[in-house]
């Protein structure tokens, strides 16, 4: 029985032990100044009519709800699938077109997603930049002949391969 309980006694001597060195051992708190100084500063406000304001006032980003899965086929098997989320930078205002046009958004991007996968866009370092330029480039043109010139790029968020 002694030989069960010692462990347990030790253990808990242990813990307590360390608990207490742990509180009597701690820094000291940092006065309020030194917290201030630690901080990074505060960002400027841009004044009226600056660049940056413009620029983020003419654009916004639509992200389509669901994920893009495309797969890959290698001698008549599927021996890999890409999945991709997608974002769609449009003029301000027209978040609401991009969501009445998705359907027809879906079906002209994932054409373009099974062509890129088809002439080997997804093997290797498919995630080079030449290459991504590319397929963003290919889905940007697709997304202003739906939308229009409306559409400013087609960001690719989230993009991985899981081979089979």
């Amino acid at each position: 029985m002694l030989g069960k309980i010692l462990p347990l006694i030790l253990a808990l001597i242990g813990l307590g032990a360390g608990g207490a060195a742990g509180y009597f051992l701690r820094p000291p708190p940092a006065p309020e100044e030194e917290i201030a100084e630690c901080a990074p500063p505060k960002a400027e406000e841009p004044a009226h009519g600056d660049a940056a304001e413009d620029e983020a006032t003419t654009s916004e980003f639509v992200k389509l709800n669901n994920q893009f899965i495309v797969p890959i086929v290698d001698e008549g098997r599927v021996s890999a699938l890409v999945i991709l989320s997608l974002n769609i930078e449009v003029r301000v205002g027209e978040t609401e077109s991009v969501y009445r046009a998705e359907p027809k958004l879906r079906d002209g991007f994932l054409q373009v997603l099974f062509d890129h996968a088809n002439v080997g866009g997804f093997d290797g370092l498919f995630t080079g930049t030449a290459n991504m330029d590319l397929l963003r480039r290919a889905l940007t043109e697709t997304a202003r002949d739906i939308l229009g010139p409306s559409v400013i790029a087609v960001l690719v968020s989230d993009i991985v391969r899981q081979d089979g």
